[in-house]
């Protein structure tokens, strides 16, 4: 379930989120997901 984003969706629906803060929100996880992967990519390489 967790893999699936149900808790994280379940506390996301608990309060109102403003569109705004959604837009960040949405923005600061996709910077995350960028890093990581090239964390991945770059130990993957021999680099890190």
């Amino acid at each position: 379930m967790q893999r699936e984003g149900t808790f994280r969706e379940m506390k996301a629906r608990k309060f109102y989120e403003k569109p705004s803060e959604k837009r960040a929100r949405q923005k600061a996880e996709a910077v995350r997901r960028a890093r990581k992967l090239q964390r991945k990519k770059m130990q993957r390489e021999g680099l890190a």
